[in-house]
């Protein structure tokens, strides 16, 4: 059973950065892929990131290509997910998930954080 913890939400202005954390416990947290998702007020829970097990290979959405960027340190159990050129539509909760599959599918995660906030002001 793998745990999710994720950190490092807050409140920031228009252009700042934020470095998500998510701290994996539990057994198999380093072979999963590990995906990064998130959920504004009044909509759907949207795909950002997703990296392999290994982290070599690594997808993101087209909003978050060039600003985001999603990592992970296997000998630390955490996955990050860098947010540069932050901007008011970023406000979101900040989910991290993990998965068998590389998949940009919510349905296909199977352990789940509790998330982050992350408040973006202009």
């Amino acid at each position: 059973q793998v745990r999710l913890t994720e950190s490092g939400g807050g409140m920031v202005k228009t252009g700042d950065s934020l470095k998500l954390s998510c701290a994996g416990s539990g057994r198999g947290f380093t072979s999963y892929a590990v995906g990064w998702f998130r959920q504004a007020p009044g909509k759907e829970r949207e795909f950002i990131a997703y990296i392999d097990y290994s982290g070599s290979a690594t997808d993101y959405s087209d909003f978050a290509e060039g600003r985001f960027t999603i990592s992970r340190d296997n000998a630390k159990n955490m996955a990050y997910l860098q947010m540069n050129s932050l901007k008011p539509e970023d406000t979101a909760i900040y989910y991290c998930a993990v998965s068998i599959l590389l998949s940009t599918e919510a349905r296909h995660y199977h352990a789940w954080g509790q998330g982050t906030q992350a408040t973006v002001s202009s």
